[in-house]
């Protein structure tokens, strides 16, 4: 039996990055961290019950109950290192779009988890990095955006017997990404774009994305010439495209133009990936005008951390 924590009198502050999920063809495994941050601070209250504020993106529609999804993770954290809090305060400032494939629910996953650890007097013995990835897993129900969530910079995910794993890709300094964010669409549900994949797949196209998920590591880590070739898939963008005809097509004029573009996540948002110069990267940027938000951001080599800013 797990003794009862004792918990911090002092605030903690953590950032977590945006991630993009599947980068193409590693549907499920590969995610890569983005210079994009929500910001979270809690703190252990005396008196019971719950004090949530939050601000910027999401701030009129998320929950400040115990649903919100940094408390709800919260929670699950303390259970797992022996008890909760009488009360607790949450002030979250979000920056990342939410419902655009830009990883916003891990973020909150991996905010909630790491707060709690880090309010907990030696909260790292009692929730280590493999249990608190296990239990972002399970709590998000796959294990790729949050790994890039906590780990930053790009991720290989996997599930092994129940239990969300990861382990961390080098990135190349050189590449930079593009993000193509719509303007006017509404939010695209995870699992309303699960379901629109079909239960088979043709041999060959599943041979596709097995030799271009395992040539985007490569791709990523030394050889980004290779990130164009690394990203084609074809085993669930096509199948998604209704649900984001608007990106699916901005996609495919990117691609038609050689540039290493993918829907990130289960969408909108489109992700372009790019290893030269700051001026092309803003080229490439303009073929979203109109219906797409374009912003060139870095890829962030931190994951979850604290931050005292």
């Amino acid at each position: 039996m797990v003794s009862r924590p004792t918990f911090r009198a002092t605030p903690v502050t953590v950032r977590v990055p945006a991630t993009s999920a599947n980068l193409g063809a590693g549907f499920d495994c590969l995610g890569l961290a983005l210079e994009i941050y929500d910001g979270y601070a809690a703190q252990v209250l005396d008196e019971p019950g719950l004090d949530v504020e939050v601000a910027g993106e999401g701030a009129a529609t998320i929950r400040k109950d115990e649903k919100n999804l940094v408390i709800a993770s919260m929670n699950a954290a303390f259970d797992h290192m022996g008890g909760r809090p009488r009360g607790l305060a949450l002030r979250a400032l979000n920056a990342i779009p939410h419902g655009r494939g830009l990883g916003s629910s891990s973020s909150a996953i991996i905010g909630g988890l790491f707060l709690a650890r880090s309010l907990v007097i030696s909260g790292s013995e009692r929730l280590n990095d493999t249990d608190l990835l296990a239990l972002a897993t399970e709590i998000e129900g796959h294990p790729d955006n949050v790994a890039a969530a906590f780990h930053g910079g790009a991720t290989i995910a996997w599930v092994e017997d129940g239990s969300g794993k990861a382990i961390s890709i080098p990135v190349d300094m050189r590449i930079m990404a593009i993000a193509f964010i719509p303007t006017n669409s509404g939010e695209v549900a995870t699992k309303k774009a699960r379901a629109l994949l079909p239960e088979t797949i043709p041999h060959i196209d599943a041979t596709v994305n097995i030799s271009r998920s395992t040539l985007m590591v490569e791709a990523l880590s030394r050889k980004p010439e290779l990130l164009f070739a690394g990203t084609e898939d074809r085993i669930h963008q096509f199948y998604r495209q209704s649900q984001m005809p608007k990106s699916y097509e901005l996609m495919m004029t990117l691609r038609e133009a050689g540039v290493a573009a993918f829907i990130s996540g289960s969408g909108p948002t489109v992700l372009a990936l790019h290893y030269g110069s700051v001026a092309d990267a803003q080229e490439i940027a303009r073929a979203g005008s109109g219906s797409f938000t374009s912003q060139i951001v870095g890829v962030s080599s931190q994951g979850a951390h604290i931050f005292n800013g």
